[in-house]
């Protein structure tokens, strides 16, 4: 689909630029699993046509000194899900975490074990090509080294020291029929027979530590800021220009990479444009809270409020699959309320702004819209009259978020004032409008 067209004015500022596990049929080529640690892992691939590593045929465990250690790697398979892994007795027992690691101890989160995998896995990253098992990008999200506390079939309790990954976890096996018990912290990998036994495949992980200090759990609802109409301010010094798309107004929170998504009305429209998973995608496991815009762009590369109206009040999985199809649509971003645990409310919106642009969202279906700053508010507006885009938002640089409220610190301007556009005519040469 076409890329909603970046508007050019005078100096603009630009932004920063920055579940479970997928299977596949066992490779033709692939080993039997004959029972040993790595067995199950081999079993499920073919070493020609994949870049995993794969281990040494009886893993030993390492005699080192210090903790052990662990990785969390980000897998965008099939579904995008968190592998989690811990070094034990040679090699990386794991587990798949759809949502990744919970942070606040009031929410469990899902995690499905899996084969045991190589130690030499906690350094790989890169791309298992379509069809093969786990196909999909691989990149590290966090690694470390873990104190063990418990280790039994059916319970581990850890305390992670990772750059992001910080603190006592524990996770318990949610099968009711589970491989032999330990009973206590010895090794457990020969009843486990490569993984298959080891506490069944359900679980569940848990933060035992209370949430870092300041943490807030990311909220069930908030209302859309909105802007009066009016004119350009008299002085562009503390105003930022914001294209005004005259899309579909969508706060998306982002939970363990899942979004949900309501309009303006708190109405739910996840459902209806399938396109906002890549805004989870991108944000991963960091909670979030997005305010945007959903546009549908036309044969001219500009905002077509008809292609938009057929993506509205349309239901059925595979309608919503033609539609999105015939009329795909882009979700513009324009402001970060809440990331990482923190109400971003309360702060200025050049600091919010700082924020968003960090968080690099662009790509298919997905762009952080141009904020423009240290230009003249004429001169944006001019720009995108000029590609046939009715408006402007204008906003206070030092305003925080107002919820619910309608602001003077967001205007939307749609005309000049008449002395600004005089000016704006005999800057470019030319004559009445």
């Amino acid at each position: 689909m076409a890329t909603p067209r970046r508007i050019h004015a005078a100096k603009p500022a630009r932004p920063a630029k920055t579940a479970k596990p997928a299977s596949a049929a066992k490779p033709a080529s692939a080993a039997s699993n004959d029972g040993t640690p790595l067995g199950a892992y081999r079993a499920k691939r073919d070493p020609a046509r994949t870049p995993e590593p794969m281990g040494t045929e009886r893993p030993q465990r390492r005699k080192r000194q210090g903790q052990p250690s662990f990785v969390i790697q980000e897998h965008h398979a099939r579904a995008l899900h968190w592998d989690f892994r811990l070094e034990h007795d040679g090699v990386l027992v794991s587990w798949a975490l759809p949502k990744g690691i919970p942070e606040d101890p009031k929410t469990n989160h899902l995690a499905v074990h899996t084969e045991d995998h190589p130690l030499e896995y906690g350094s790989f990253e890169g791309d298992i090509q379509p069809g093969e098992y786990g196909g999909g990008q691989v990149s590290i999200w966090d690694r470390g080294n873990y104190e063990l506390e418990k280790w039994t079939d059916t319970e581990v309790k850890v305390v992670l020291h990772g750059s992001r990954a910080q603190g006592r976890y524990v996770l318990f096996s949610t099968d009711r029929k589970t491989g032999r018990k330990t009973g206590g912290e010895t090794s457990d990998q020969a009843g486990r027979k490569g993984g298959d036994q080891f506490g069944g495949k359900n679980w569940m992980i848990h933060r035992m530590d209370p949430p870092r200090e300041g943490f807030q759990p990311l909220p069930d609802s908030i209302q859309p800021m909105l802007a009066t109409a009016g004119s350009l301010p008299a002085d562009d010094d503390g105003w930022a220009y914001e294209v005004n798309w005259d899309g579909v107004r969508a706060i998306v929170y982002v939970d363990g990479g899942r979004v949900r998504a309501v309009d303006r009305n708190d109405q739910d429209i996840t459902a209806s444009f399938p396109e906002l998973r890549r805004a989870g995608e991108k944000v991963g496991p960091r909670p979030a809270v997005l305010d945007g815009e959903i546009i549908a762009l036309g044969a001219d590369g500009r905002p077509s409020p008809g292609r938009l109206q057929q993506r509205l009040n349309v239901s059925g999985r595979a309608e919503v699959t033609r539609r999105a199809r015939e009329a795909p649509v882009t979700y513009v971003v324009f402001d970060v309320l809440h990331l990482d645990g923190q109400s971003l409310l309360g702060l200025p919106y050049r600091e919010r702004r700082r924020q968003l642009e960090a968080l690099g969202l662009s790509g298919k279906s997905l762009m952080t819209g141009d904020s423009y700053r240290d230009v003249r508010g004429v001169d944006v507006l001019a720009a995108v009259r000029e590609h046939g885009i009715g408006g402007i938002i204008a906003k206070r640089m030092d305003a925080p978020y107002r919820p619910g409220r309608r602001s003077r610190d967001w205007r939307k301007v749609t005309r000049m004032r008449a002395k600004a556009a005089s000016g704006a005519r005999a800057k470019d040469g030319g004559g009445p409008p």
